[in-house]
């Protein structure tokens, strides 16, 4: 039944979403590499304890792999996530961390020998007319050095997606173990720092210990685990749909809780990108219908 995944896939876009905004309500009582380390920790814990509850395996395999892949989609990319709306907008941070996608077209022409194709460019364009009206260079409108940590977040992300690609080209790998022991190796890098740089101290309120959490377990434990149910019961293309609710959400909710409003160049770059995550998306779905359909065709 469809059901069951699409709830699945709501509730999670609805988690990510709003989870841009608690973190910056965790970074209230605690500075954000100290945030990040303990988030990412708590996380690795409660995926890595998923694996023999699921009959898995729990040791990882090909841990060399495993490093880079935690270097880039554990221990930078959410280094620069948080600390971008710890210096910035949640709205903003979230719109601009979402053009992964297009860095990710790009990187993979050269790097897969995928080439961005019809629709695809539309999509790009979209986008990159979309972040150049958030980020406003010609006055600098808000924080530039979170607008920079957010494209970094972005970039690295794209990155990311690209090493899991070429990961599972050489062998796939279980997704729920690679996020797992990607986390827990990305973690270790994130302690380290957290330990050497002189932040201040962890103010341990109730509200602090709740959306800490509410981060680690609901949104990056519990959310990965509803993204990965939806994959495995829904299409690929009809998946990435729902990710299109995760920015306006973080809108919403940081404008509601924190009041930040955006203002006519920011509310105009956040719907092209979301316009062009929308293209995107029906250009995925598109697609995988036609290869579907080719791949029936031979059959016959």
């Amino acid at each position: 039944m469809p059901g069951r995944p699409l709830l699945a896939l709501l509730t999670m876009s609805i988690l990510w979403g709003y989870g841009w905004t608690a973190l910056k309500l965790g970074l209230i009582d605690a500075p954000p590499f100290t945030f990040t380390a303990l988030r990412m920790s708590l996380s690795a814990v409660c995926l890595l304890l998923m694996l023999p509850l699921t009959g898995r395996p729990l040791w990882p395999r090909r841990v060399p792999e495993l490093l880079g892949l935690a270097a880039v989609q554990t221990s930078l990319l959410f280094t620069f996530s948080t600390w971008a709306i710890h210096e910035g907008s949640a709205g903003r941070v979230a719109f601009i961390v979402y053009t992964m996608p297009f860095f990710t077209l790009l990187f993979a022409w050269p790097l897969l020998g995928e080439r961005v194709r019809g629709l695809q460019w539309l999509a790009i364009a979209l986008a990159a007319a979309g972040l150049i009206s958030i980020i406003q260079p010609w006055h600098r409108y808000g924080s530039m050095e979170s607008n920079l940590l957010a494209l970094g977040a972005g970039i690295t992300w794209a990155v990311g997606a690209i090493l899991v690609k070429q990961l599972q080209a050489r062998e796939p790998m279980d997704l729920l173990s690679m996020t797992a022991w990607q986390m827990v190796l990305g973690s270790i890098p994130l302690i380290a720092i957290s330990w050497y740089l002189p932040e201040d101290p962890i103010v341990w309120s109730s509200r602090f210990i709740t959306v800490l959490a509410f981060v680690s377990v609901v949104i990056t434990a519990f959310g990965w685990m509803l993204w990965m149910y939806a994959l495995d019961n829904l299409e690929a293309g009809t998946a990435s749909l729902a990710t299109l609710a995760a920015p306006p959400i973080a809108m919403i909710s940081s404008a509601m809780i924190f009041d930040e409003n955006p203002n006519a160049f920011e509310i105009g770059g956040m719907c092209l990108i979301g316009f062009a995550l929308l293209v995107l998306s029906l250009h995925a779905i598109r697609a995988a219908r036609l290869t579907t359909e080719m791949a029936g065709s031979t059959q016959q």
